[in-house]
């Protein structure tokens, strides 16, 4: 029988250990765009989400060279920036509205289509089912939809980049009354529109992936697979899933809501402007609602983007230092925590909008608190590596770094959290420094671990660790000295989103800085070419795996075939005995035990 051309029918993958032999039948070979581009295969639709997101953010960080450009050599030419971006950069400089332009579509599109879609859509499809013990998703059909609506939400975002008044350029946030009035700027115009129905179909894509993720982890599991077995990777994509379902409605209807301001006639968001000396007819809206809505689901943002990461980091460190994970209930507690805490600080977004002193220290405390669940979580990520076996493989030394990041990125967030001291901090590049770090660089460190690490898995082979090694040491020291200067520039007040800073007698003198900063973005940003250029020849010329285990590693995953085909396991789902981070002598020469292994007499589970 043929691995690759199992197929298991909708109806028997709820009956996760029933075998193959019975419900299973061989299928005659599909067409390539059934089996490619409209899959219903959890793997292939894994995949679909990675590419996509991987050519987002070569657009994105390409997007981010061309402003640095800008803020690095404010009074230089580059002709090439004419030749990528015509009218937009005439003479080789940069246009003030297209600059705003691209700091705008930079954000939304590294930390939706990027470090949302595509981390949680890539990781979510390839590792719940092969962890839990499942066939597919609860339903794959959804899984297909939840990819294609992703799809259209590129299409709309894309084209709004070429539109005659140019993409959305009212910062990632898009705050009215910017976003709200179309005779605001130009990119007020069609392209916020554009912006805006992309990220309502976004919405839809997150919301039908986040409510399968949570049905198959809940529903699917194979026997034995009870919740205290699962990967702490399947915790952190279940509470991710959960957040998404929770929060992202509330965007949505922040967004319709500003549909209808732009285009109903409708004042949600909008009182006494005047354009011209001549008053609006909008009376009664309010501008800080909007943010109210946006931050809701804004701060649980950062922990769709950050907890998968925190789940892959957890699975490599312990696979990669051969020691059992340390604290596993007090991991899985500290996600619950955060998952909770996540959702009532949102407003020390908002410190600066007039509230309260009184419900702003309320604010205060709760940032703080969030803290603790993360302090737990890099203590006992240091715990399981110290005195551990350590393979320094790019995926493990991506984890390293993903550590490294979120503690000295969320040190800074001590401050801003603090709001006496957000009032001089806000809206300075010592935000930008702070959450490239914390959110942005790092969410892609756990992310390249994880592509790393379970590459084998997805395309059979196994990525040029050399290529990695270059990537890992150019990108991480790359990270701290784009970032780590912008807090000192920040301190001085320097604000962030300015064309042109050469003007400012108080920030000039960081002239030198803002382009010592721009020269390493763009090696960082080329480094990143090499990854895809590993990434690609490997799918085809990377050494083949040829065991099914090549990590040593417990979980299910490394149970099905090297290269699984719809329906993951030949025969019945392996049954789970134990949990998974046994990494102890086996008796028999080796350094684990996977998780199909019975107990041995005398042995307790964990």
């Amino acid at each position: 029988m043929n691995n690759e051309e199992i197929i298991i029918e909708g109806p028997n993958i709820a009956h996760g250990s029933e075998s193959t032999h019975e419900h299973g039948h061989e299928h005659h070979e599909q067409h390539f765009v059934w089996k490619y581009i409209f899959s219903q295969d959890h793997k292939i639709i894994g995949r679909q989400f990675l590419i996509t997101g991987i050519t987002w953010a070569i657009i994105g960080s390409l997007m981010s060279v061309f402003f640095r450009l800008q803020l690095g050599f404010p009074d230089s030419t580059f002709p090439v920036l004419e030749t990528f971006l015509g009218s937009w950069a005439k003479g080789g400089k940069l246009s003030p509205e297209f600059y705003y332009a691209l700091v705008t579509m930079h954000g939304t599109i590294l930390v939706f289509f990027v470090l949302t879609a595509g981390l949680s859509g890539t990781f979510a499809n390839i590792l719940i089912p092969f962890q839990v013990g499942a066939r597919d998703m609860a339903s794959p059909f959804m899984n297909m939809l939840s990819y294609w609506f992703f799809f259209l939400a590129s299409i709309l975002m894309f084209i709004s980049l070429f539109v005659e008044t140019g993409p959305a350029s009212g910062g990632w946030t898009t705050y009215p009354p910017l976003s709200a009035l179309k005779e605001a700027s130009l990119g007020s115009g069609i392209g916020m529109d554009l912006w805006l129905f992309s990220m309502a179909t976004f919405v839809v894509s997150s919301l039908l992936g986040g409510l399968n993720y949570i049905t198959t982890i809940l529903n699917m599991r194979t026997k034995g697979m009870t919740m205290t077995r699962l990967p702490l990777t399947v915790w952190a994509l279940f509470f991710t899933a959960v957040l998404g379902v929770l929060s992202f409605p509330v965007l949505f209807s922040g967004l319709v809501l500003l549909i209808f301001d732009r285009n109903l006639g409708t004042s949600f968001y909008l009182s006494e402007i005047f354009i011209g000396g001549k008053a609006l007819p909008h009376i009664g809206g309010s501008a800080i609602l909007y943010q109210h809505l946006f931050w809701f689901l804004g701060h649980p943002e950062v922990y769709i983007i950050m907890l998968p990461g925190m789940g892959m980091a957890s699975e490599i460190l312990a696979t990669h230092s051969r020691k059992p994970i340390f604290g596993y209930f007090a991991m899985i507690i500290s996600l619950v925590g955060i998952t909770v805490l996540a959702f009532v600080v949102w407003a020390h977004h908002m410190f600066v909008t007039g509230m309260s002193p009184f419900l702003g220290s309320i604010f205060v405390l709760l940032t703080l608190l969030i803290a603790v669940p993360s302090a737990v979580k890099v203590f006992n990520w240091i715990t399981t590596i110290w005195r551990g076996n350590i393979r320094f493989n790019p995926a493990m030394l991506f984890a390293l770094g993903f550590v490294s990041l979120f503690i000295s990125g969320g040190l800074t967030g001590i401050f801003l959290g603090n709001s006496a001291l957000d009032i001089h901090l806000h809206d300075t590049y010592f935000v930008v420094a702070h959450f490239h770090i914390v959110m942005g660089v790092s969410a892609f460190f756990g992310m390249f671990a994880g592509i790393y690490h379970w590459f084998p898995k997805m395309f059979g082979r196994f990525m040029n660790n050399s290529l990695g090694y270059i990537h890992f040491f150019i990108t991480f020291a790359g990270a701290y000295l784009i970032f780590w200067p912008m807090h000192y520039e920040g301190i001085a007040g320097m604000p962030r989103r300015y064309y042109d800073y050469s003007a400012w007698e108080s920030f000039k003198h960081f002239q030198g800085i803002n382009a010592f900063i721009s020269i390493v973005a763009i090696i960082v940003f080329f480094t990143q070419l090499l990854f895809v250029f590993n990434f690609v020849v490997s799918i085809f010329r990377g050494r083949k795996v040829t065991t099914l285990n090549p990590w040593g590693s417990t979980t299910l995953e490394w149970t099905t075939p090297i290269k699984p085909g719809h329906g993951n396991w030949v025969g019945e789902i392996p049954t789970v005995y134990r949990w998974p981070y046994d990494y102890k002598d086996d008796g028999h020469g080796n350094d684990f035990i996977p998780q199909t292994t019975p107990l041995r007499p005398g042995e307790e589970s964990h």
